[in-house]
């Protein structure tokens, strides 16, 4: 018998078509969803055409991992390329690499994460307090290597509103299949005009906890194999260290600010039992916005970043590769007047890497890459249900190497030129109070980068040999997105496709032959890839639904629906292309009362079947998550203690989209303790 205490809406349960059809959950914790506004976007808009994700607050504290592509690989269209917790980065609707643009602040942060998977992304995710996901092709305004997606982190550590007196936060978490220990803290102060930014954090990771052998069994077995730990996943310790100082002048109409951070990283690479990575980087930045400005132009936005990395690969404790990677990147925005029912923004961007790889072992030349780019948006709210975008975006890139004398780099020789243009057109329409239809169109093109073009060598991080193509020519796509959006205060979410066409897709493809570290045919050797120019499609679907069940005496309930899925395909040969997660879908039941909050996660992707004939497939599994949270205050600070399990139930999980999805299974069971304070 019902309890007359719980509401009706409860106690009499029905399932949308959209709910039924779905069974996953995206991995937000609150049970109020908050308005979304992706800042990301220079006209503020808050209903955007392209498809979008934002992760903060107690979402982002319950789903950090030590790394950024783990702690996003839940969210719709989002999978992890995977190696190992010292590094991951996010693949988007099976675009990975040079195609994700990992922004902070809205500005890139030069590193080498997109040259090779075992390159971390020089973050942790601890002093992150706001993400924002825009699937679908977002060079428009940030470049060609947007094609895919844009990743953008936001910090604080310019402050770009004003501070009175001090606050702050701090945090403390322990466990994990990886037994982290991790310790951060923020500090800011101001007297409503200079405003101050402290961070420091420090991780450290023991070697993975896995179910059985790190080795799938169906895959080619080596001579070590009898040396393999069993429940362990050797080599994938390390740890991780950074900070930030940051300071701005605020006023009523903008800031202007400066802001200095460090990041230090020391791990294993799962793939080599006796290669550890050491990473390091400097980064220097200024921001500034200029508001309610008199003339054609109402506001003026200034960022700019410069970046020195270093990132040395280490063989039996000698130096083997030193990447360096120095540069900077610079973006202007103004946004003009309405013009009647045109709001808009112009742009310019720069930049310049000076890439090196030093050591016998090196497998690209140094090379310097220098673009420019002009770009704009316009916006028209064309009638009271129907808002459009469009744009455009003209891109030019300079790739200039220097083989240093090295024979294998014989053909980067002469500089390189592209021209890439782009264009981009959205529109939203409402239907209804309840409904709206959200639709893009664009074409976007992209330089090939300096890897892509003149790699040749082992690699010996990631255990393949890499083979570049001097005479690729620009990526170029046609990309579009269709989604039914829905919300009628019970449910909120939405359901959507999305077509990318490439008539020139530059994939990173196996092609079945072993190599020595000459590059000489070898049965005993490495795995040959190249880099690869093809005709390619990309397929899919997202959808997610935020449910409320009710509220009664035994506290808010809601369920939360999501799942995703891509199909690419290689054009020229029929094959599927390598590296696409499977479809996924997961549910997660969630509930809130007074100070405390829990939620139940089921999670299901299938087996990956659709791989390229010498690659192989990865088996499908179902998890078990669960997490909870208490809320309370110890004078003016508040403070959230919270536990959290993954893989409850210690299957074996690879992900299709990682390279090492044969010999470094996912985390096993875990769980983790943490404690958060703000004040």
């Amino acid at each position: 018998m019902s309890s007359p205490a719980l509401p009706r809406q409860l106690r009499r349960l029905r399932l949308t078509p959209l709910a039924t059809a779905l069974l996953i959950a995206s991995p937000a914790y609150a049970l109020e969803l908050q308005p979304q506004v992706i800042t990301g976007n220079p006209l503020g808009s808050s209903q955007l055409a392209s498809p979008t994700t934002v992760l903060e607050g107690d979402d982002l504290t319950l789903q950090q991992q030590g790394s950024l592509g783990e702690t996003l690989n839940k969210q719709p269209g989002v999978s992890s390329s995977y190696f190992g917790p010292g590094a991951s980065r996010p693949i988007i609707r099976g675009l990975d690499g040079d195609r994700i643009r990992i922004l902070r602040n809205g500005v890139g942060a030069l590193d080498a994460s997109s040259l090779s998977y075992d390159h971390a992304v020089p973050l942790d995710p601890v002093n992150v307090e706001r993400v924002e996901i825009v699937r679908g092709p977002a060079a428009l305004l940030y470049g060609g290597n947007a094609i895919g997606g844009v990743v953008n982190t936001f910090d604080n550590r310019i402050p770009t509103e004003a501070i009175n007196g001090i606050q702050g936060a701090g945090e403390l978490r322990y466990g994990g299949a990886d037994t982290t220990r991790s310790s951060a803290g923020k500090l800011e102060a101001g007297d409503g005009t200079f405003a101050l930014h402290l961070d420091a954090n420090a991780r450290t990771f023991s070697d993975l906890k896995i179910p059985g052998y790190a080795r799938d069994r169906h895959a080619p077995q080596d001579e070590d194999d009898s040396d393999q730990k069993k429940g362990r996943l050797s080599n994938s310790s390390g740890r991780q260290d950074g900070g930030a100082v940051g300071g701005s002048y605020t006023w009523d109409d903008g800031y202007a600010g400066f802001s200095y951070s460090n990041y230090d990283a020391n791990y294993g690479s799962p793939a080599e039992d006796d290669v550890r990575i050491r990473m390091k980087q400097d980064h220097y930045a200024f921001a500034s916005e200029i508001r309610n400005l008199q003339g054609p132009f109402s506001s003026l936005k200034l960022n700019a970043g410069y970046t020195d990395y270093e990132h040395r690969e280490i063989e039996d404790g000698e130096v083997g590769t030193t990447f360096k990677n120095k540069g900077y990147e610079a973006r202007i925005e103004a946004r003009h007047v309405p013009i009647g029912p045109l709001n808009g923004v112009i742009g310019a961007q720069v930049n310049r890497n000076e890439f090196s790889a030093l050591g016998e072992e090196a497998f690209v030349p140094q090379t310097d890459t220098t673009s420019g780019a002009l770009f704009i948006l316009e916006e028209l709210q064309a009638t009271d249900r129907l808002k459009l975008s469009l744009g455009g975006r003209l891109e030019h890139t300079v790739v200039d190497p220097d083989a240093k004398g090295n024979e294998r780099f014989e053909a980067a020789e002469g500089s390189k030129r592209f021209t890439a243009g782009s264009l981009s057109s959205g529109a939203v329409y409402t239907l209804t109070p309840v409904w709206s239809l959200a639709a893009t169109l664009g074409y976007t093109e992209r330089a090939p980068t300096f890897y892509e073009l003149y790699a040749n060598g082992a690699h010996v991080a990631t255990g393949t040999y890499e083979l570049g193509n001097p005479n690729l020519s620009k990526e170029k796509a046609v990309s579009s997105d269709l989604a039914l959006r829905f919300n009628n205060g019970t449910h909120n979410g939405s359901v959507g496709v999305f077509y990318s066409r490439f008539s020139n897709y530059i994939g990173l493809l196996g092609t079945g032959r072993t190599l020595n570290d000459e590059g000489e045919p070898d049965a005993d050797g490495i795995p040959e890839y190249t880099y690869s120019g093809v005709r390619a499609r990309f397929v899919g679907f997202e959808a997610k639904d935020h449910w409320k069940l009710g509220e009664g005496a035994f506290g808010k309930f809601a369920l939360e629906l999501s799942g995703d899925y891509t199909r690419a395909t290689n054009l020229d040969t029929g094959e599927a292309l390598p590296r696409i997660a499977p479809l996924r879908l997961s549910s997660g039941l969630l509930w809130e009362l007074d100070r405390w909050q829990a939620r139940i996660d089921v999670e299901h992707a299938s087996n990956q079947g659709r791989v390229p004939d010498n690659e192989s497939g990865t088996n499908g599994y179902t998890t078990l998550g669960a997490s909870a949270g208490y809320h309370f205050n110890v004078g003016g600070s508040q403070w959230l203690a919270f536990v959290k399990g993954d893989n409850l139930t210690n299957q074996t999980v690879r992900y299709a989209s990682s390279i090492l999805r044969d010999i470094a299974p996912a985390p096993g069971r875990g769980v983790e303790v943490g404690l958060r304070t703000t004040f």
